[in-house]
């Protein structure tokens, strides 16, 4: 071992993986960074004197003699006013051929906040979406993903989120995006005038895969500091999770360690619950809400990934594809939103709680006649009248390419029940059909 300039240097590699080398070293910590043969790389498992460091690029071509240079320090990443409408990697370095950032560094992937400094979340985040706002209601301060196929345009989705959501700032964490993703993400936040209010962290299919282990913590420490330095409301979308977590596999298999379920780390819960636990509204006025993307193998959901995220996080939103519109419908069964009873009724109009529930029952009982259609059975009248609605339900409100205010996709939701359905079918209380039942409807 040599030392120079404070930093430890050593010049003989033990072990070597496609993902990990081991070397051995004394008064290294853990997460600490070092340089291997001139790659990055992050201690991830200490063992008496036997470090092993993940090299983010991969080990191929790194000898035995390579240099193994300890850098005394974790990630970290400058943080200030200037992060806004800029482009990094999962180091923290600007892609978007604009200047460095200037200001404090600071640590990433430190611990969630104290339980004593959080506050209840009890303010709405709209997100202009109709089946997440009328249905699912997010609150500030949240943690929920989006579950989809491979196939789903999840991606245009969070972009939909980022430009409509009710936020200060919007911070995105992308993993493994295509260059297409990622050019789409960029012209949509240019040409929407948006780029002021939103911060980036991309990692694409070109880069390491094991780099898209710093994606969250760095988009994470940015939105920490939005949210308690300058006491913003905070929106951070994570996209995909799942390839989030297939880097965490390639490092845990790499390292020897007994793979779990669907081969994921047996860490894989503490490790999701580590970022989606960030998720906070401060008492003192700033919020950090966070929607991810988990992906679905073949629409697997007892898969590893998505049953450890589901019982972490509060709800989940489903994306599918409905056949009767040929549009992409947030599915109003599969998803929930376990906070919205905190805001519905309460931050929205009074007559929220009541619409929902009926237009999901009424659903449902178009979903029932489809059964039966499918099964040769004669339908009814209200069984056509039920599919009717459905169908323009999912259209006007469901598909994720509608875009109105509260008040106006509970409107467009009286309307609906007046055109498709009586009162009494319908099944609201008499003080609220009184006074929100359309007079004119279609006939």
């Amino acid at each position: 071992m040599t030392k120079k300039a404070f930093q430890r240097i050593y010049t003989q590699v033990d072990q070597i993986t496609k993902a990990t080398c081991t070397v051995r070293a004394e008064g290294v910590g853990y997460e600490e960074l070092a340089v291997v043969n001139g790659r990055l790389a992050q201690v991830v498992k200490i063992q008496e004197q036997e470090i092993t460091l993940q090299v983010f690029g991969g080990t191929e071509g790194v000898p035995t003699n390579a240099e193994v240079v300890f850098l005394g320090r974790p990630p970290a990443l400058k943080v200030g006013d200037t992060l806004a409408g800029r482009f990094f990697n999962a180091y923290g370095d600007p892609i978007d051929q604009g200047p460095p950032i200037d200001g404090e560094e600071r640590e990433i992937g430190g611990p969630a906040v104290n339980p004593v400094r959080r506050k209840q979340p009890s303010e709405l985040i709209a997100t202009g979406i109709a089946g997440i706002d009328l249905n699912n209601t997010l609150v500030t301060g949240q943690k929920i993903p989006f579950f989809a196929d491979p196939d789903q345009p999840y991606n245009q989705v969070m972009a939909t989120v980022a430009l409509r959501a009710k936020a200060d700032r919007i911070v995105l964490g992308g993993m493994g995006l295509t260059n297409d993703d990622y050019l789409y993400f960029r012209q949509v936040f240019e040409q929407a005038g948006a780029l002021h209010r939103i911060v980036s962290f991309i990692n694409t299919t070109e880069d390491p895969p094991v780099e898209r282990l710093l994606v969250p913590d760095m988009a994470l420490t940015a939105a920490e500091y939005f949210a308690v330095d300058k006491n913003e409301n905070v929106l951070v979308l994570l996209t995909d999770m799942t390839l989030y977590a297939d880097a965490l596999s390639i490092v845990s298999n790499r390292m020897d360690q007994i793979p779990s379920k669907d081969s994921m780390p047996g860490s894989l819960y503490s490790d999701l619950a580590r970022i989606y636990e960030k998720a906070v509204q401060f008492a003192e006025g700033g919020t950090i809400t966070i929607i991810a993307v988990t992906t679905l193998s073949g629409g697997d959901i007892t898969h590893a990934i998505p049953d450890n995220t589901g019982y972490i996080t509060e709800g989940q939103l489903f994306l599918r594809r409905d056949t009767d519109i040929g549009k992409v419908i947030v599915d109003p069964f599969r998803s929930l939103s376990r906070l919205k009873q905190l805001v519905i009724g309460k931050k929205t109009r009074e007559d929220h709680p009541q619409v929902m529930n009926a237009a999901v029952r009424l659903y449902a009982d178009a979903a029932n006649a489809r059964t039966k259609l499918e099964n040769g059975f004669e339908l009814t009248d209200y069984d056509e009248r039920a599919l009717a609605f459905a169908k323009a339900y999912a259209d006007q409100l469901l598909a994720i390419d509608v875009n109105m205010d509260t008040q106006d996709m509970l409107d467009t939701t009286w309307k609906l029940f007046a055109n498709h359905f009586s009162l009494e079918e319908v099944g609201i209380k008499k003080e609220l059909t009184d006074r929100f039942w359309p007079e004119n409807v279609q006939a």
